[in-house]
């Protein structure tokens, strides 16, 4: 009690100077162009509890260990109580330790036990001087939905953190579950995401997204090369998906979204160039028996890349690099290939070029080979058909550093890239994408192979690579090399 009445004091001084709440606080990038956030999600809060202190002891020791710019709650926070006590308590934690924070509701807060409204939750959450969130358009769906900018050292906007009300449970009779985030909220994210690009030059800016209940894309990403995490229980989206993954790819600034709702996941991979995360369950009231933590996004200033990872009082734990989706599971794991005896001297690329009809990117070599010779960079600028053609490249890609790298190809039609003999990826039968894959290199030279096939209609390919100290890019010419008499006959 004596918490909660110094809190109303601090507010009630606020209010006498300035006769209104503080002004929102303003967040920029440190001087090293990072920026920290901590999610922390179903806490579910119970009043009274004897595991509140647990969940509280939990929290308070991320915040002192990671000391992020700004906390995100993403829902489900306060369960089962009758008032409005449970809230200024969960709110006191983050006041205690001055951490600005905001929240998105989850389908338990506000349920009709609770006697309290949506609207009323954000009511209390907007008197507290370090809530940095918003109750959101009146004229949309939902409570809470709102973004909010993070500048860079110049005072310009760098990267927008956009919340999500996901809503609770279906208001259409016929549909029954959860719901899903509706049509004029997309509309809105659209509507920010396009202003922000026009002030961007005309280029989407680095963002993410925050809210509860996961998408359907959440069953896709169990699948993919970059997945790492725990993985315990089915996601529970929506029954019916509204599109919002969708749009996020067609405007291209969103690469993470990060969900609670599952309290035994805490799963992260990358989806058509976006992570798919969950949170780690933070309240020790909620269900399951993981250790509860926050998970720990930083951004980069100004860069589509960012490191995230679960922050629990043990320490920390599965620490994930997007775009790369290089992870320290893989660099604890993998088998790294040593490094070839060569000391090339001749820079560029070796390539044979074919032209015909194949079963498979594999069995090019077994038509008409048309030429061969050396080129600075992979390419097919140099295709003399418009369809039915192919590529075999071959050349030493100089690797800087022992670790882990994620090799990409962006291509129409079939690629596949192999790297001393290993396959790392392998793009059949599909339109135009990116796909990419992983592998563990020791320092020095390394042979690599790329094959394409082009069928019919549009023709392009892009090779490229990423590692922990590399930004995600097109090979560049300076790594390449071709040995001597090697692949020339």
């Amino acid at each position: 009690m004596k918490k909660l009445l110094s809190s109303f004091l601090l507010l009630f001084l606020l209010w006498g100077c300035t006769g209104q709440l503080p002004e929102k606080r303003r967040f920029t990038f440190n001087e090293n162009g990072k920026f920290k956030i901590a999610q922390f999600t179903d806490i579910h809060w119970v009043h009274g509890a004897p595991t509140a202190a647990r969940s509280v002891e939990s929290i308070r020791a991320v915040l002192a260990a990671e000391k992020p710019d700004i906390a995100i709650l993403t829902g489900d926070l306060v369960y089962r109580v009758p008032d409005r006590e449970p809230w200024t308590e969960l709110i006191a934690i983050f006041e205690e330790t001055k951490t600005p924070f905001a929240v998105t509701l989850g389908n338990h807060d506000g349920e009709a036990n609770t006697k309290i409204t949506r609207s009323e939750i954000f009511d209390i959450l907007l008197r507290s001087p370090y809530f940095v969130g918003e109750k959101g358009p009146e004229d949309i769906f939902g409570t809470g939905n709102h973004v909010i900018p993070v500048y860079d050292r110049n005072n310009k906007t760098a990267a927008a953190l956009y919340c999500f009300d996901s809503n609770a449970y279906s208001t259409n009779p016929k549909i029954s579950g959860y719901d899903a985030i509706h049509f004029d909220q997309i509309a809105w994210y659209r509507r920010e995401s396009d202003k922000y690009a026009s002030d961007n030059n005309g280029k989407p800016l680095p963002s993410l997204a925050f809210f509860h209940i996961p998408l359907p894309e959440y069953f896709q990403v169990i699948d993919v090369p970059s997945f790492i995490g725990i993985h315990r229980e089915n996601p529970a989206p929506p029954k019916y998906n509204s599109g919002l993954f969708y749009s996020f790819l067609e405007q291209q600034d969103v690469m993470g979204v990060f969900v609670g709702h599952e309290h035994i996941n805490d799963y992260i991979g990358i989806l058509e160039n976006i992570a798919l995360a969950y949170g780690r369950v933070s309240g020790w009231e909620a269900y399951g028996n993981l250790e509860r933590g926050a998970r720990i996004i930083e951004l980069y200033e100004n860069e589509f890349v960012f490191d995230t990872w679960i922050c629990t009082p043990l320490g920390i734990e599965q620490i994930f690099n997007y775009p790369t989706g290089i992870s320290n599971v893989d660099e604890e794991t993998m088998t790294y290939l040593p490094a070839l005896d060569v000391n090339p001297t001749e820079q560029g690329v070796s390539y044979k070029y074919y032209e015909g009809r194949f079963r498979s990117v594999e069995n090019i070599d077994t038509t008409k080979k048309v030429s061969e010779g050396i080129m600075k960079n992979i390419s097919i600028l140099e295709a003399q058909a418009e369809d039915y053609f192919a590529y075999e490249f071959r050349c030493l890609i100089r690797i800087p550093e022992r670790n882990v790298y994620s090799f990409y190809t962006i291509s129409d039609d079939d690629s596949q890239i192999y790297i001393d003999n290993r396959l790392v990826v392998n793009k059949n039968w599909s339109p135009i994408g990116l796909l990419n894959g992983k592998v563990a290199l020791e320092a020095g030279f390394h042979e690599l192979k790329v094959l394409f096939y082009e069928d019919t209609a549009g023709q392009f390919l892009e090779v490229g690579y990423a590692g922990r100290n590399i930004r995600s890019r097109k090979l560049p010419d300076e790594i390449l090399f071709v040995p001597d008499g090697r692949y020339t006959k």
